[in-house]
């Protein structure tokens, strides 16, 4: 009769524990790896959470986000993306998600098996990436920052906001991976539009003597290319092209929203948003070589109205009407 009895609860506990067994693995947290700006830089952050929380996924409860910030790194010191890619490749994340080329470039160096969602990469074919975009290859895929012709189109609405200007100043970060690449595409279009370009390189840490070259140098408004060190040093940027009374293009809406006279740009944030689709196609059991890269398909034409008042402007109406976003 014991045995008999100590047999039934036995056999009660492993039907007990069978279903929070199962429930257990039901609610194992899926880890992904975040390598790229901090909660700070523009709400990026931000919008990648609420991508994933639009597609069913909480912190917590579903999946578990390790960060790592880059801002650190893109403030002078690139030896740190290595670091920082190694310390999420050992965690062993399900997936990486990272933000610009030197992150893109640090993670694929320290993992060729885990795969990896870009965010904002200019160009990530001249960069050694993905073998194409329709068909990336290998463990990275995810979403372009740019098309190659966006360059032109910046100096050709700086160049129609400003018809009398024919000399432009075009700041560049000298340690970029794709610096050959911009400065190639900016004379390209500069020949193109009958302007005359300058171009100054300086690191985010040499911001201010780039702006006092650009002001010797009498040119007539500054493009600012490319760069997450620019990105995170923007409010300076544009409090020293007012300073110098410097009209300025650039190519993300919130340099503009900082006080900068022009942008445009397809969106960052929603770039960050739709990171979320490739992390959750791949966490389904996706392979990156078989998701293709995707480019911007809507960019935002971003005006200061505020800021050229300030420098005496007067914003051509063929600008205005094609303005998604005006800043009063």
């Amino acid at each position: 009769m014991i045995n008999r009895r100590r047999f039934l609860l036995m056999f009660a506990s492993s039907a007990m524990a069978a279903p929070l067994t199962a429930e257990g693995q039901q609610t194992r947290l899926r880890t992904i790896g975040f390598l790229g700006p901090p909660p700070s830089a523009g709400g990026l952050v931000q919008a990648f959470q609420q991508g994933l929380r639009e597609l069913g996924y909480e912190e917590g409860r579903d999946i578990r986000i390790e960060y790592r910030y880059t801002d650190v790194a893109l403030q002078g010191h690139p030896e740190l993306f290595p670091r920082l890619a190694a310390e999420l490749v050992g965690l062993k994340p399900e997936v990486l998600v990272v933000s610009v080329t030197e992150a893109a470039l640090a993670a694929k160096a320290a993992t060729r098996t885990i795969p990896i969602v870009m965010v904002s990469v200019p160009d990530p074919v001249a960069a050694g990436l993905i073998s194409s975009l329709a068909r990336p290859g290998g463990n990275v895929t995810g979403l372009t920052r740019e098309t190659r012709d966006l360059i032109g189109k910046n100096l050709e609405l700086l160049k129609e906001t400003l018809p009398g200007t024919g000399r432009i100043g075009v700041l560049v970060n000298p340690t970029d991976p794709l610096r050959s690449t911009m400065i190639a595409d900016a004379r390209e279009a500069a020949k193109t539009l009958g302007v005359q370009l300058t171009v100054v390189e300086a690191g985010p840490t040499e911001i201010e003597s780039a702006f006092s070259t650009i002001h010797t140098e009498r040119l007539g408004a500054v493009l600012v290319l490319g760069g997450a060190g620019f990105y995170l040093n923007r409010a300076h940027i544009v409090e020293l092209a007012l300073k110098n009374r410097l009209p300025s293009m650039f190519q993300n809406r919130e340099f503009v929203e900082a006080g900068g006279l022009l942008s445009y740009a397809p969106s960052t944030v929603a770039n960050y948003r739709r990171a979320a689709f490739f992390v959750d196609k791949i966490l389904k059991g996706a392979k990156p070589a078989d998701l293709p890269v995707e480019q911007p398909t809507q960019f935002e034409l971003a005006i200061n109205l505020k800021t050229g008042k300030a420098l005496g402007l007067a914003i051509p109406q063929s600008i205005l009407i094609r303005a998604d976003k005006v800043i009063q």
